[in-house]
């Protein structure tokens, strides 16, 4: 993918870009962002377009396989001084600074970079937001979770769980139902 910047230092102007997307060789996926390849999964454009943020909360849980239920947004977390994200695709979710690098990753989605919590961060995540989720939804993603444990680096689990804001609280519900 390309901003129109970079589209502008390749082929010199709108007029050449446009000539370009006519022809097929360049295809507008997004205001302000092209690509050489006609299908990008919008997960990707977003991720690119908002390149300060990383997948979370039901996006990353069906990412990572702990879900088969496509979420109807894409969640995306960001700092909480980021400015919000005005995409109607998007539900934004402020973490605060120091929480907000733990456990980002850098996963190949369909051939794009996108970057995401890992396993170990997003069991955090799915206790820290346990009672705004429906109910068979959660009990879903935390059977999944308790097959892969010895997959797990439970170290990281403990550590994320250590830094999350009302760690006491995570650290008891960890222990409780999935330790």
């Amino acid at each position: 993918m390309m901003t129109r910047e970079q589209c502008l230092q390749e082929y010199g102007s709108d007029y050449y870009i446009q000539k370009r997307v006519e022809s097929g060789e360049l295809f507008r996926i997004d205001k302000g962002i092209y690509s050489l390849k006609r299908c990008v999964p919008e997960i990707a454009v977003l991720t690119y377009k908002y390149p300060h943020a990383a997948v979370t909360m039901q996006s990353a849980f069906y990412m990572h396989g702990l879900t088969d239920i496509i979420p109807d947004e894409y969640d995306l977390a960001t700092t909480r001084n980021a400015a919000k994200i005005p995409d109607k695709r998007v539900k934004q979710y402020f973490v605060a600074d120091g929480f907000f690098i733990e456990g980002i990753d850098q996963i190949d989605y369909k051939g794009y970079t996108v970057p995401i919590y890992s396993k170990e961060r997003m069991l955090i995540e799915l206790l820290r937001y346990k009672s705004k989720l429906p109910f068979d939804y959660y009990k879903e993603i935390i059977l999944n979770y308790r097959k892969m444990l010895p997959r797990l680096n439970i170290q990281l689990i403990q550590d994320y769980a250590l830094a999350a804001p009302k760690s006491g609280k995570v650290l008891e519900t960890l222990q409780m139902e999935v330790l």
